[in-house]
């Protein structure tokens, strides 16, 4: 191994293990406050405790080192780009592909390993913790039920509002569904209170109920009386219930009472599994399809009957029939086709729950191939990803990573979410989100090879300006002079030095074209002043204003397409949308949807073109501020107007540009450098947590609105309550940073002392992009 690879590798490990061990740490914390509250004040052995947090560990895998690799790769590649190390090697003729080589030989042995580690170790691990969960809960009783949930206890589903004493024992509004042997809930007891009553010896957990009522459902074959919903009500002051725990303790792996059965298998036992599952479904099928056959009675429709041969009987079968037999016949075709609706209906019910539970397994089966090859593709993600953004450190990486992982992680959870009932195809819903990162990850690899951006609109728009005829504007540049004898020369010819050099440079905010500077310089270089001498002076040409007007050219051409784009998209959309609900579906759908593709493309050019507006008003020293709220407020609905209104606006700015003087900015001086020093170091501490404080919360905050609408209560009441610290934790920091902020210019004789109350306002909603601004503002006043 060469010493490149050897430094290459030891860089990204030395940050792989610090990353991977943070990440694992606060997600060991989520599971201690995820099991917390059946934990706690329970008199448990430290080691028990221990060692479920042991066994929780391996299978926080599957999260966390996608997660790491992803970081990571984009930390450590994104270092070398801002250090210029990249640059130093490609000067060798080292390539990206070649710098990443021996990193990626270590991903696809970690990919494989990991494989393994998900087919082994993540079902022992899956089966230990079930298994001692249910020890614990034959120990302390009261962990099997969990307050403000249904809990599944043998024979019963038991939800509490609240748990109360020593050791949870005291029950409140209790609830509890008892099945019945075909599965179904007959049965609910609900009672004021409750107490757990368990022996440490004893395999029976007794509940004694307080003033509650005992409902049990009336089964009747009478459809009339179904109707009724006959059932049975009794009051009890105490009522007694014992449950065997015994048989809670004993887990079968192959058991499929427990929904999470699956994630104790492995490859072998899961195909086998799969097999089973799906030969007893075409079994049930079978059986209800044969059932459905029998209940028409059409086999044995003809036993009974001798029709007459060579018999025709065009008219009403029922008219074959006086009225008593009529309704008779009526009657019981009714009573047949709802009972097999009845029928067809729980078999519904009960195929989905198969079905659910097959495709569980299916997911299970695919998900240990996919973290293997995921963890590779998610390398190859981050890896340019970290080239083209040239950022290392903790900040946008962070970000960037954080971003990019929710997305690759929500695509995959609602892709297999929506498979279990078959919506989706099991297989590929595991897959998905690990297929749509693969060609990202051959894009982003290719641009980091190939030096170029991230994004690169031009490719996209050029083809169509080309299309609409809009014509690049560019600054000419040429050789042609003024006729010696026209007016225009002599006047020229008239001027002084210094008035001639004004018109070498300033010359297009005159008008002027190109022959006015040529015969300019012509004269001055008669006079002695070369060329040279006035580029070393900085009066050859106005970098700025020609900068100016470069952008602007560009921002023409980009809202000149965007203008285009906007008409043709009101063209086809609103006529699309009238014809398709007027009795033109067809022709208003693709006219509707053709207006949808060429409002994605007016889209992109709009944005062009406000980075173009953006780059110009900055390049004139402008506030953007109102510019970009006109942008959002009219350039999406009313772009026909906004148009036309930027247009002239850009032309005024930049004739003013032009006519203003430049002026010499004083020079900041510090009135009290130990103080400003000390303020500045305090500044940076506390703006540098509290933008920490505020990308935890936010994405605390995601995750909490991503969890909210699932089962995992827990994950979500953690989530926020986490959120809350940092956005408090932030608030302090961020006040701190603020009023250090503005000690820095008090110490200062800075002239352009602006009002920072409007940007501390700011920062409280969008604290990275003010912190950004901050940094920039104090390295550009104080760089002396």
């Amino acid at each position: 191994m060469k010493i490149l690879d050897r430094y290459i590798l030891k860089t990204y490990l030395k940050t792989f293990l610090s990353v991977f061990i943070i990440l694992m740490f606060i997600f060991v914390l989520q599971a201690i406050w995820l099991y917390i509250g059946d934990l706690a004040g329970k008199d448990l052995d430290t080691f028990v405790i221990l060692k479920l947090l042991l066994y929780i560990t391996p299978t926080l895998i599957p999260l966390i080192l996608p997660l790491t690799i992803l970081l990571v790769s984009i930390m450590v590649f994104g270092q070398f780009a801002e250090n210029y190390e990249f640059a130093a090697m490609k000067s060798t003729g080292i390539s990206l592909q070649r710098a990443m080589r021996s990193l990626s030989i270590f991903i696809v042995l970690l990919g494989v390993t990991t494989f393994i580690f998900s087919n082994n170790v993540i079902p022992w691990a899956n089966y230990r913790v079930y298994n001692l969960r249910k020890n614990i809960a034959q120990v302390k009783p009261a962990l099997a039920i969990t307050k403000g949930q249904f809990n599944e206890i043998g024979n019963y589903n038991i939800k509490v509002q609240d748990k109360s004493g020593d050791n949870d024992q005291f029950l409140t509004n209790v609830v509890i569904h008892k099945k019945a042997k075909n599965g179904k809930n007959k049965t609910v007891i609900v009672s004021e209170s409750g107490e757990l009553k368990s022996s440490e010896g004893s395999n029976i957990l007794q509940l004694i109920l307080y003033n509650g009522n005992y409902y049990e459902e009336i089964f009747t074959r009478n459809p009339r009386q179904s109707q009724k919903k006959p059932h049975a009500k009794s009051f009890f002051e105490e009522y007694t219930i014992n449950v065997d725990l015994e048989g809670l303790n004993d887990v079968d792996i192959n058991d499929k009472s427990y929904e999470n059965r699956y994630n104790m298998l492995d490859v072998n036992e899961l195909n086998h599994t799969i097999d089973s599952l799906y030969l007893k479904r075409d079994e049930s099928l079978k059986n209800f399809a044969n059932t459905l056959y029998n209940r028409t009675s059409f086999p044995t429709l003809n036993n009974n009957m001798s029709p007459k041969k060579d018999s025709v009987f065009n008219g009403d079968i029922l008219n074959l029939f006086n009225d008593k037999t009529k309704m008779q016949l009526l009657n019981l075709a009714g009573n047949t086709i709802n009972s097999t609706k009845q029928i067809i209906s729980t078999n519904k019910q009960n195929f989905l729950v198969n079905t659910k539970w097959r495709n569980k397994h299916v997911q299970s089966l695919h998900e240990k191939y996919v973290l293997g090859l995921a963890c590779i593709i998610l390398f190859f993600v981050g890896a340019p990803l970290g080239a083209l953004i040239r950022k290392g450190g903790i900040g946008l990486p962070l970000v960037v990573a954080i971003l990019l992982f929710l997305t690759y992680h929500f695509i995959g959870i609602f892709a297999k979410n929506s498979s279990l009932d078959d919506s989706l195809n099991p297989v590929l819903a595991t897959w998905l989100s690990t297929a749509i990162m693969f060609p990202l990850s051959i894009y982003l690899t290719r641009r980091a090879t190939n030096d170029r951006p991230l994004f690169e609109s031009e490719g996209l728009l050029e083809p169509l300006k080309r299309l609409f005829g809009i014509k690049r504007k560019t600054l000419t540049y040429n050789t042609t002079l003024l006729a010696i004898d026209s007016d225009a020369y002599t006047t020229l010819n008239s001027y002084n030095d210094k008035k001639l050099i004004d018109v070498v440079k300033h010359y297009r905010q005159y008008d002027y074209g190109i022959e006015y500077k040529n015969s300019a310089l012509s004269i001055l270089n008669s006079r002695g002043i070369t060329e040279q001498e006035l580029k070393f002076g900085g009066n050859l040409t106005d970098h700025n204003y020609e900068e100016s007007l470069r952008l602007k050219y560009s921002y023409e051409e980009n809202s000149k397409l965007a203008f285009v784009l906007y008409i043709i998209t009101l063209i086809l959309t609103l006529p699309g949308a009238i014809l398709r609900n007027n009795g033109y579906p067809q022709i208003g759908q693709v006219m509707l949807i053709t207006g949808i593709v060429v409002g994605v493309f007016y889209l992109f050019a709009l944005i062009k073109s406000f980075i173009d507006h953006s780059n110009l008003y900055k390049q004139l020293d402008k506030k953007n501020i109102s510019n970009a709220v006109m942008f959002v407020l009219l350039g999406m609905p009313m772009y026909v107007l906004f148009y036309f209104l930027q247009k002239k606006r850009i032309n005024e700015d930049l004739k003013e540009h032009s006519g203003k003087k430049v002026v010499q900015a004083s020079k900041t001086t510090i009135v009290d450098n130990e103080a400003f020093e000390i303020v500045r170091s305090d500044y940076r501490t506390y703006s540098k947590f509290a933008l920490i404080f505020f990308c935890v919360g936010l994405t605390l905050l995601i995750l909490y609105f991503a969890f909210k609408s699932s089962d995992l209560v827990a994950i979500t009441s953690a989530s926020k309550e986490l959120a809350i610290v940092s956005g408090v934790l932030f608030l302090i920091y961020a006040v701190l940073s603020n009023i250090n902020f503005g000690k820095l210019y008090n110490l200062t004789n800075h002239l352009n002392r602006s009002n920072h109350m409007l940007w501390n306002i700011i920062g409280f909603v969008v604290y990275p992009y003010v912190y950004i601004l901050r940094r920039n503002k104090i390295a550009k006043d104080f760089s002396a």
